[in-house]
């Protein structure tokens, strides 16, 4: 089964909630994530972790609803994997 995204509509389970957005695939300090901003949610997006041991991410909301900047996505993805447990595969307690 693939990770990458396909043109096309979301898929059903997604909803409209990625409805016309095409996510973003980035590559930090070498593990891959998709980064998709939420349908009529300016400012919120979605990280899935695609090279993690789980079916795992984080999500962010910008209260100003502004648009992230690549530098910004790779900061927060250096956040969240500096806070991941690397025997468990998911955030440190």
């Amino acid at each position: 089964m693939s990770t990458e995204p396909e043109p096309g509509l979301a898929p059903e389970h997604m909803g409209p909630r990625y409805a016309n957005r095409d996510p973003i695939m980035m590559t930090v300090d070498g593990q891959d994530f998709r980064i998709r901003e939420r349908a009529e949610r300016p400012g919120e997006y979605d990280f899935d972790w695609l090279s993690g041991p789980h079916d795992y991410g984080f999500g962010i909301s910008r209260a100003d609803g502004s648009a992230m900047t690549v530098p910004e996505m790779e900061d927060a993805i250096r956040n969240f994997l500096a806070g991941i447990d690397p025997a468990a595969g998911y955030l440190k307690e």
